[in-house]
């Protein structure tokens, strides 16, 4: 079977990205897929950095490749980002990364080909991790947080994460765009909206890949799983879709009374041994960590104000 090119759209929010716009940029150039069919539209989302200016110093001597360098500054979020990327973007199939993303050569090259099927709306790419040499990077690579076998198996309804995403533009049209005010939980809301209204499903590509970058810090690290938390409670007032279980100080105290007397002894023998690493550790009182984050911010949490508006074409 003959490959497709369709002309792809790539859509990267970026706020404060300084650090991650040199890699990113090189990921794009290395693509596989026939420069002439594709467009990377980079949006910086008021950055209070120096964000806007790199990307056009680092796209200035760039040729045989097409980076649009834009901005959104109305309304502080990523979806308000991707909708305004997508209100420039030229092509038929709308596919989206982050900017601490690096899509692997032949990524776009496999992303798109689910879609020479005409009633495929979504196709899904794998996410792996960067290797890091951080504590908190290793946990997150271990536990495959962002990995979409997670996602697509969803209770409530398959999803994909906008990290590596693709979308057919005729979707949106009949849709709309993500929700501009919505800070977190637009993937699964924009996923389940095209699900249900048009008859189609979810193609997964694993070889599509894109490795993420994990939080390095404890603050970074303890936002992402707050954002989880908050992500949950918006898509059960959007949606109905099913909140995470909340667990009590006392759940958690046992958890962790068992972690020391039966777990703790065992692996820190395997460590001495050099048959475990640090990570098997302190893996359980990680879990409840972040646990007990998103716990806490789903209880808290309250749909933003006009969260519920969605964007048109």
């Amino acid at each position: 079977m003959s490959k497709i090119e369709p002309f792809v759209s790539v859509i990267i929010p970026i706020y404060n990205g300084e650090k991650d716009i040199p890699p990113l940029i090189e990921c794009l150039k290395n693509q596989t897929y026939n420069p002439q069919k594709v467009e990377f539209i980079l949006v910086d989302n008021n950055s209070s950095d120096l964000t806007f200016k790199l990307i056009q110093e680092k796209i200035q001597p760039l040729e045989n490749i097409t980076i649009k360098p834009i901005q959104e500054q109305e309304i502080q979020s990523s979806y308000a980002a991707r909708n305004r990327g997508i209100k420039e973007a030229q092509g038929e199939i709308i596919a989206f990364t982050d900017v601490d993303c690096r899509p692997q050569k032949d990524w776009l090259e496999k992303l798109v080909q689910p879609f020479s099927d005409p009633n495929t709306m979504i196709v899904a790419g794998e996410i792996k991790a960067v290797q890091g040499d951080n504590i908190l990077e290793k946990y997150a690579d271990k536990r495959e947080i962002l990995s979409q076998k997670y996602t697509l198996a969803n209770e409530f309804s398959p999803y994909g994460q906008t990290a590596n995403l693709a979308l057919r533009k005729e979707a949106l049209k009949v849709v709309g765009l993500f929700r501009p005010y919505l800070t977190t939980g637009g993937d699964a809301d924009i996923c389940w909206r095209i699900l249900k209204e048009i008859e189609s499903e979810i193609k997964f590509v694993p070889d599509a890949l894109v490795l993420h970058r994990h939080r390095d810090n404890l603050k970074d690290f303890q936002s992402q799983w707050r954002r989880y938390g908050k992500s949950a409670k918006y898509l059960h007032q959007l949606h109905g879709s099913n909140l995470m279980p909340n667990y009590s100080t006392s759940k958690y105290s046992y958890r962790l009374l068992v972690w020391f007397i039966k777990e703790f002894p065992k692996n820190t023998l395997k460590l001495l041994m050099g048959k475990g690493n640090f990570v098997d550790l302190i893996q359980t009182p990680l879990d409840m960590m972040v646990g007990r984050l998103r716990s806490n911010a789903q209880k808290k949490a309250s749909l933003p104000e006009k969260a519920e508006h969605i964007e048109r074409l």
